[in-house]
This record gives C-alpha cells, sequence and structure tokens, in this order.
C-alpha cells in the first residue's frame, strides 16, 4: 500500500438508520481514493440491503477478511456482523446494537494494531448499542476508555469550533460537574489541539457562563465568579489566550464567535444548539485529546429518514476529509516541534492581535 495514502477505518454504526446510505454515497466519489484508502467494517448483506432500499447503482464493496488486505482503489468491506443479521429500517433493535458494537470494537482492535491511520463512526442508537454490553454515553468515553487519557467532544466546522466541558449528561447534572479543574483540563486540550490538529500557532478561545448573562455579576449564579474566571487565569498564566466568561446568547448573536479559533461551552445544548443551527451539513464530531484520530458526522441516525434516499452525505464526507487532515497536521506538527529550527505552523483564522472582545 502506498504509504502516502491514508487508512480510513469506518464503522457501519445503526444498521436501521442512515449510516449505509452516508457511507456508500461517500464512497461513491472516485476522487476520494486518490488520498486515503476506506475499510469499512460492517456486512456485506447490510450494504446490499440499503444500496437497493436507497437505488443506487453501479457500486459494490471489495469484501477482505484483514485491513492489511485492502484495495487502494475501492471501497473496501470486513465482515463483522451475524450473516443472519436483520435490518429493520427505522427501528431500535437489539440485533442492530449488537452489530454497531462489533464493528466499532473490530476497528478499535486494528486502530490499536496501526492496521488503519483513523476512524470515522456513522452514528449510532445510544439505546440500542446498550444491547450490547455498552455502557458509555457514547462513543467519546468508550474512546476514551480504550485509548486513555482526557478528551473533548469538539464540533468542527468551517464556521466555528465548539468543544463541551460536560458531555452526554442530564441538564440537572451540569453544575455539579463544573468545576475549575474541568475547565482548565478542557482548555488545556483545546489549546494543544488547536495548534497540533488545526496548525493554529496561538489560539484564542473563548469560555461561555453557566448562567444566564454570565451570571451578571453574581446576581443570577455564582459559577463565573467563582470557578470559571480563576480557571481562565490560571489558564493564561500557562499562555493559554482564553477568554471570557461570555454570555452564550449575546456571544453567538452578536457574531463574537468569528473572533475565536475554538469555544468552551458548559453543556452539551449550550454548544451544539448554534453549531448545528449554522453548520448542521457540514458539521464534524472530533475527538479531541486522543493520539488516535477520530471523527464522526455532526447528527444522529435520523430513524424517520433511514431507506428513503433522502439523507445527506455532506457532513460524513467532511468527516472523512477532517479524519485525513488532521491526520496530516498531526505529523506535520511531529516535524516542527522535534525541530524548532524547521520552522514554524502558519497563520490561520483569528491570529491577529485585533478583533478579541474585552473581558
Amino acid at each position: 500500500m502506498s504509504n502516502n495514502k491514508i487508512r480510513v477505518g469506518i464503522t457501519q454504526g445503526d444498521i436501521n438508520g442512515i449510516g449505509y446510505e452516508l457511507i456508500i454515497k461517500t464512497l461513491q466519489d472516485n476522487r476520494l481514493y486518490d488520498t486515503c484508502v476506506p475499510v469499512v467494517y460492517g456486512s456485506p448483506k447490510v450494504a446490499a440491503y440499503h444500496r437497493k432500499a436507497v437505488n443506487i447503482q453501479n457500486f459494490s464493496f471489495n469484501n477482505i477478511r484483514h485491513a492489511a488486505e485492502a484495495h487502494e482503489k475501492r471501497p473496501n468491506m470486513i465482515n463483522v456482523a451475524d450473516d443472519d443479521i436483520r435490518v429493520e429500517l427505522g427501528k431500535a433493535t437489539p440485533a442492530a446494537g449488537e452489530a454497531a458494537l462489533a464493528a466499532l470494537q473490530a476497528a478499535v482492535k486494528d486502530l490499536k494494531a496501526c492496521l488503519i491511520d483513523v476512524l470515522v463512526t456513522a452514528p449510532i442508537s445510544k439505546y440500542s448499542i446498550r444491547f450490547g454490553e455498552f455502557s458509555f454515553p457514547g462513543h467519546t468515553e468508550y474512546l476514551a476508555s480504550e485509548f486513555g487519557g482526557e478528551t473533548l467532544m469538539l464540533m468542527v466546522s468551517d464556521v466555528m469550533r465548539v468543544g463541551m466541558a460536560t458531555g452526554h449528561i442530564p441538564l440537572h447534572e451540569v453544575p455539579g460537574q463544573i468545576t475549575e479543574d474541568l475547565i482548565l483540563k478542557k482548555l488545556r486540550i483545546m489549546d494543544l489541539s488547536m495548534q497540533r490538529d488545526f496548525m493554529i500557532r496561538k489560539p484564542r478561545l473563548a469560555i461561555l457562563g453557566l448562567n444566564p448573562h454570565a451570571g451578571e455579576e453574581g446576581i443570577l449564579g455564582q459559577a463565573e465568579q467563582k470557578i470559571i474566571v480563576p480557571a481562565l487565569k490560571t489558564a493564561r498564566e500557562e499562555n493559554i489566550l482564553a477568554f471570557g466568561p461570555y454570555p452564550a446568547d449575546g456571544f453567538f448573536g452578536s457574531g463574537s464567535y468569528r473572533n475565536f479559533d475554538a469555544i468552551l461551552a458548559m453543556y452539551h445544548d449550550q454548544g451544539l444548539i448554534p453549531f448545528k443551527s449554522l453548520a448542521f451539513d457540514t458539521g464534524v464530531n472530533f475527538t479531541a485529546g486522543l493520539e488516535v484520530v477520530r471523527t464522526s458526522p455532526a447528527h444522529g441516525t435520523a430513524f424517520d429518514i433511514a431507506g428513503e434516499n433522502r439523507a445527506s452525505p455532506d457532513s460524513f464526507r467532511h468527516a472523512l476529509y477532517t479524519a485525513c487532515d488532521i491526520f496530516r497536521n498531526r505529523k506535520l506538527y511531529e516535524e516542527i516541534t522535534s525541530n524548532p529550527l524547521s520552522g514554524e505552523p502558519p497563520r490561520q483564522k483569528g491570529e491577529g492581535e485585533e478583533g478579541v472582545p474585552e473581558e
């Protein structure tokens, strides 16, 4: 296999959702094979079912038993599912959950063995996958347990990058999870990711408040003054260019997000609602902090349109190319940081001295 081609592992996700439609539509573009070698962990039987359901012609997978057998110019597939598996479009079923987990486990095993370079995951049903003895809130938490280290769920698009201080937890648990230590950990991950994964030499980070109006000087809550502001002070002592806390509504409504390279939201919907409102079709979910590269589309299984040929592959396509870009950026970053005299990462969006809102 060509050394300059990135081996992309792709998990099938939930077989009753739109995952296969996204995968097949993305892999139909022959230009993709000039830069990467896709290996899908799934089921030829399920793939054929979905191809017929959405009436996709002149497409087939190259079935292989091992990632090392992948053809450079073909979409490859490793069968990880029972041949008797049944597709039930739009339904959350135990069989679909078990198949999703089997694909994820097989891909992670190959990622650990360096048989694939990056991982792109199709959407799973968090309900269905629990039938397969999956005890995690989502991909992010599972991958953190498999590869170790602190992680940050980072939503990426050309419009903005938004990370979440807390992940898939009930809203009433969020205030208890917000601590100075947590915020510092997430800011450190975000700062390094901007430099290593996105080649931004001096990233500017914004942090949102937890309470309405960022607490209104303590009138609407104390988290900003007692937790977030001290965390920001420590971050700046570590040469992290972090600013805030900003009221979330005004921050997005006024367009202030354009002045920063990344934003740290306090909880899931605070960051995901504005992100998906502006970048639903092109957004990518990236697990920052891992030593491996994993991305996914920014949406879910879309059971309501499964099998109807209505799903856009744009977000999945962006996820695949983003994974490849980050993989290359990390190699370049390693070269630059191992030999400081070789040069510096290029300046990118948000690196001028102007445009930083006052605190």
